[in-house]
């Protein structure tokens, strides 16, 4: 029975209400709430995180997402975005009792504006697709992470997503002038535009990156590059990664900045053989990807120097592509590492974190060290220009404590890139895998003044709560200073810290 002076409608569970009023206003062709479909979302790239949605909003334009956030405000019931799912830190991870909204379907590229250099975009646009739109008038569009075939814009812009070819120019955020967002109360309010540097608070600089915790980004403005005069890519095999580290250090302390470096070592070239045939050096402990591009003299001169540095500090094998199809098959070894591990290791977790490039050597060697801690195999590929690291812990889960070892390794690599000035994160961002390490990297104080600005755009909490900080973390409190085990010291490991 109902309680007296309370209503029926009243007395339903908050998100049953949201649910009722969803398919009454979008109807059933954009709200899934049959538990088999709403399994399909369960999970992103980071897979070992699952939750099952209450229910998902497929939504076609920024009207549906206005329309699914008031209502969850009205309720304070927990939302959700969602993008291409390829995310890596569970920061698209649903909640069990609020709303996923899945921004897939908003794909249309509503302008391609060569004279100012911009393109306005929906979220769902695929990366690449957005570069194959901008080519034939001369540009493309830069930021280009590993999963650029299949990732969103709106996906990179909430991850603040970089890829191979940052180290000269940028991650996303360089690259997004302006964004249409819902916020969490859900008024649609437009932040910056085409112009290059908006007045006032950088309120667009606090939006990319925030992965989804201050709104939903329904249009994105993007910056276009024009197209190089001449792009040359190189393969150059090392004995070790040692001497790989030497000759990046060296490249870009001769003043040169390619579009990128990148290394694998001999763990993560056998698998990229395994799973693609990349045809890399024979024998090499490591691999660099260095490719340069720019005016076509800018570019002879820059690859005859690199050449020289690689030469110079023991590379015993050095390729030059000689057409985009010898282009595309070294970057095809590089783009593929991640999932081709897959061949050599029933499972692995893909760790994420950033180093200054010069202590390179020291913490590769540290990871090794964890690894043998640990009983697993550590394969790194990593940006090695600008020090972003991607070691891809190996395990086997259907051993008894394989997978608490990895997990306990995987946050010593991420105590490691700390302690050597580094951070928890490069491109993948924290979500809800890394949140427990905030604390280890910031001070109280420095959270206390981040969910400020999280509170001032959402103070209900409800978008997308439980990514980024420890929780419990509510709006009006101030939760003591975080005192827990290391990971490593859980499972019996740690001489290193």
């Amino acid at each position: 029975m109902v309680g007296a002076g309370v209503t029926p409608h009243e007395a339903r569970a908050p998100l049953d209400v949201v649910r009722a009023e969803l398919l009454r206003q979008l109807g059933p062709d954009r709200v899934v709430v049959d538990r088999q479909r709403l399994r399909t979302y369960e999970c992103d790239g980071l897979a070992a995180y699952r939750v099952v949605p209450g229910v998902v909003v497929l939504a076609s334009d920024a009207v549906d997402v206005a329309t699914t956030v008031r209502l969850c405000a009205a309720h304070r019931v927990p939302f959700v975005a969602r993008g291409s799912g390829t995310g890596l830190s569970g920061g698209a991870l649903p909640h069990a009792d609020g709303v996923l909204v899945v921004m897939s379907q908003m794909r249309a590229v509503h302008e391609v504006d060569v004279d100012n250099e911009r393109a306005v975009v929906d979220p769902g646009v695929i990366n690449l697709h957005l570069t194959q739109r901008a080519t034939p008038d001369g540009y493309y569009f830069a930021p280009d992470p590993s999963s650029q075939q299949v990732c969103s814009i709106g996906g990179n812009v909430a991850e603040n997503s970089g890829g191979a070819h940052c180290l000269k120019y940028g991650f996303t955020t360089n690259h997004v002038t302006g964004i249409d967002l819902v916020t969490p109360t859900g008024e649609l309010v437009e932040v910056g535009g085409k112009a290059p540097d908006p007045p006032g608070y950088d309120l667009l600089g606090a939006v990319v990156g925030s992965e989804g915790t201050l709104g939903v980004v329904t249009r994105v403005t993007v910056r276009l590059t024009r197209l190089p005069g001449d792009v040359r890519t190189v393969l150059a095999g090392f004995p070790d990664v040692d001497t790989a580290g030497a000759a990046t250090s060296a490249i870009i302390g001769a003043g040169i900045v390619p579009a990128a470096i990148e290394m694998m070592d001999a763990l993560a070239i056998e698998a990229a053989e395994a799973a693609v045939q990349c045809g890399y050096p024979a024998g090499a402990g490591a691999v660099l990807v260095i490719e340069v591009d720019g005016p076509a003299d800018d570019v002879a001169h820059e690859l005859s120097e690199v050449l020289r540095l690689c030469a110079e500090h023991g590379s015993f094998e050095t390729r030059l592509a000689a057409d985009e199809g010898e282009r595309a098959l070294i970057w095809k070894g590089r783009k593929s590492a991640f999932a081709a591990v897959g061949r050599i290791s029933p499972d692995y977790i893909v760790q994420d974190g950033v180093i200054p490039r010069t202590a390179l050597s020291t913490v590769l060697h540290q990871i090794s060290v964890l690894g043998e801690q640990g009983g697993c195999r550590v394969a790194n590929v990593f940006h090695a220009g600008d020090g972003n690291l991607h070691p891809l812990v190996l395990f086997d889960g259907s051993v008894e404590g394989a997978t608490e070892r990895a997990e306990a390794v995987a946050g010593g690599i991420l105590d490691l890139c700390i302690t050597n000035g580094g951070s928890i994160t490069g491109e993948h961002g924290v979500g809800a895998d890394k949140a427990r390490y905030m604390p280890r990297m910031f001070a109280e104080e420095d959270l206390a003044t981040m969910q400020a600005v999280r509170c001032a755009f959402d103070p209900d909490n409800i978008a997308n709560p439980g990514k980024i900080f420890p929780t419990p973390r509510l709006c009006g409190e101030r939760p003591g200073r975080h005192h827990g085990t290391h990971p490593l010291q859980d499972a019996g490991l740690g001489e290193l810290f």
